[in-house]
């Protein structure tokens, strides 16, 4: 088989017994740096990637993708614009809610939570509330009823369960022969749900649209609509076009308006820890440098008497430009195949090891999570597969332009 010169001498290079088992230890560590820090790439950004995807998923499970709302912070004769939202084909769902604070009171224990008056029947449209019910239905909340659905967070502090009486307190007052007293109402519980997240399952409580009205004196008027669309990465551009069609005065927002410091935190996370981590890829790679200057030291003869043969400087040069990248690429696809196999099974891997120990290394009470999710983005693979693969090429261009500069007459004098 013809070969062009360069790979024959480069792979042969690379392949052969050297006298000095340094130059061999060099190389084989600079390769196993870089496995370890493509490895560690692709898996911490999969997790990273995988906690982005899974707190995104747990808030839209509660929050909706868009919310129209009224200047003046009550919208009056909203069942015309529930139909007109609901009738644009980019709209899934569309449903009316009241927002407000209040307080629950159970015994001896009060808390605050943020109250949100919806319409059952229309809720799943806009929410996946129901299908995170661990307790009741959320089909109790009839109007005048007074039912509630709380976070199981809520439901233990206050220890209370289904079908429990516990009651409500607004910070609407009300004139009585006793003096101004806050508003307060007695509800019962009708459901339990849990998303786990500590900011949902311990502040939110849902009543009926109705009783919310009746409860925070809003008459026949609510706070906004909220909107599910077919797809939520296309809520900014949405947003914009409903705004323009609409009749009147709202104010509209999406998702990432509601939530955009700390997406954009989380986004900030992902690049630096990109870049923290490339610098260990980087570090692996310019040992490289450290192997091949002592390569050429090595072949200083070898390379004389190719050039008196009438080698190219630029042939010499592409000799340990090659050798260089072997150790690169191996290097590489080493760490991407063992990154990709961590990335996959981190989730089964991570509760062995808390199982083994008898440690809980992602606490619910302190994260957002409780489990260490992964999320493996092909994208992500070939940019660090393809970072960590030029850093190792730019690492032999030096050595390699140094071999091409070595004098013939000068390399053999001392032989």
């Amino acid at each position: 088989m013809i070969r062009p010169l360069p790979l024959f001498i480069g792979l042969r290079y690379t392949r052969a017994r050297r006298r000095d088992g340094f130059v061999s230890f060099i190389s084989a560590s600079s390769m196993l740096g870089i496995a370890i820090g493509v490895m560690a790439l692709i898996t911490v950004l999969s997790v990273m990637n995988g906690f982005e995807k899974e707190l995104r998923e747990r808030i839209l499970g509660m929050v909706s993708h868009a919310t129209v709302n009224a200047y003046d912070g009550e919208l009056n004769d909203w069942s015309g614009l529930v139909d007109t939202l609901q009738a644009r084909p980019e709209v899934l769902g569309a449903a009316p809610f009241i927002s407000g604070e209040a307080m629950l009171t159970r015994g001896g224990e009060v808390t605050g939570v943020l109250l949100r008056g919806v319409d059952p029947a229309l809720e799943g449209r806009v929410s996946e509330i129901t299908e995170q019910l661990i307790a009741g239905n959320i089909n109790e909340l009839r109007s005048g009823t007074y039912q509630i659905v709380i976070g199981s967070r809520l439901a233990q502090r206050l220890g209370v369960g289904v079908g429990d009486p516990l009651n409500v307190v607004t910070p609407e007052a009300r004139v009585t022969a006793a003096g101004i007293l806050p508003r307060l109402r007695r509800f019962e519980v009708a459901g339990i749900f849990e998303v786990d997240m500590a900011q949902y399952d311990s502040s939110v409580a849902l009543i009926h649209l109705d009783d919310a009205q009746r409860l925070l004196r809003l008459r026949d008027g609510i706070t906004g609509v909220r909107l599910e669309f077919a797809d939520l990465m296309e809520a900014p551009r949405l947003v914009r076009d409903i705004a323009l069609s609409l009749p009147g005065q709202y104010l509209v927002s999406d998702w990432t308006m509601q939530h955009q410091n700390f997406f954009r935190a989380v986004a900030m996370e992902k690049t630096v820890m990109f870049i923290i981590l490339l610098l260990i890829v980087g570090v692996a790679a310019f040992n490289i440098v450290s192997t091949l200057v002592m390569a050429v030291q090595d072949k200083q003869s070898d390379i004389a008497i190719l050039r008196t043969l009438g080698a190219t400087p630029r042939t010499i040069m592409a000799i340990f430009i090659i050798q260089g990248s072997v150790l690169g690429v191996v290097g590489t696809l080493i760490g991407t195949a063992g990154g990709v196999a961590l990335a996959l099974n981190v989730e089964t891997i991570v509760p062995a090891i808390e199982q083994l120990f008898n440690a809980d290394f992602i606490s619910g009470d302190v994260y957002y999570i409780n489990d260490l999710p992964s999320d493996l983005r092909l994208h992500d693979v070939w940019r660090i597969t393809l970072a960590a693969f030029g850093l190792s090429l730019l690492a032999t261009l030096y050595p390699a332009w140094r071999a091409s500069r070595i004098a013939p007459a000068e390399a053999l004098r001392h032989e």
